[in-house]
């Protein structure tokens, strides 16, 4: 599931969006579309208050996901957060907000073949966010001609769909963070407390 997005706003509209914000990203290229392993931004806390930074795509695998494999692509979204795997990322340290302005979801055409169906929060697409979880310097292999590599990595949680995307993709959909408070008690809070912004977007709010 979401394993394409885009943003189609530029890095300064994202530092717009928080006072203060470090930008260390670089020179951010167009990502009018976003696949496991590309690098993309984040916000996260550095190491003197938020910064936006990018990351590869793609959490660490589970062990069991990666026996008898020589490669870990990476895990792009997380639904289980009583995994032992994740528990230990989902300290505040550890999340970062992933900016979009489009997301898309697999379907099928009358034909049978496979078309992307996408979603943003209007026709204007404007920045929200998924509440995303990174994992600085982790070294692994993600593809065999690369080798052994030490990357920040992130991901994003899942959750049930709300009504819009259950018409396309009824697992499940990215939780979707769309006010400044939303974003503040992801960054900011102990799990006790954030764990409740794992629910989908209110149905309605999608176009």
């Amino acid at each position: 599931m979401c394993n394409l997005y885009s943003i189609s706003k530029g890095q300064a509209a994202i530092r717009e969006l928080f006072d203060g914000v470090k930008d260390r990203a670089g020179n951010l290229p167009d990502l009018a579309e976003v696949y496991p392993d590309y690098s993309a931004p984040i916000i996260r806390h550095g190491d003197d208050g938020l910064e936006l930074a990018q990351a590869r795509w793609g959490l660490p695998s589970p062990q069991f996901a990666l026996k008898g494999k020589k490669v870990d692509k990476g895990v792009t979204n997380v639904r289980n957060t009583k995994s032992p795997h994740w528990k230990r990322w989902l300290g505040p340290e550890h999340r970062c907000l992933v900016p979009f302005t489009a997301f898309s979801e697999p379907s099928r055409n009358a034909d049978g073949k496979y078309e992307a169906v996408w979603f943003a929060l209007d026709e204007t697409r404007p920045i929200a966010f998924f509440a995303g979880i990174f994992v600085p310097g982790w070294t692994s292999v993600r593809k065999m001609k690369e080798g052994e590599v030490t990357a920040d990595l992130y991901g994003f949680l899942t959750t049930e769909p709300n009504a819009e995307v259950a018409k396309v993709h009824p697992k499940a959909m990215p939780v979707i963070l769309s006010t400044v408070e939303e974003w503040e008690a992801w960054l900011e809070e102990a799990w006790s407390d954030a764990k409740r912004l794992q629910r989908p977007l209110k149905d309605g709010m999608l176009t």
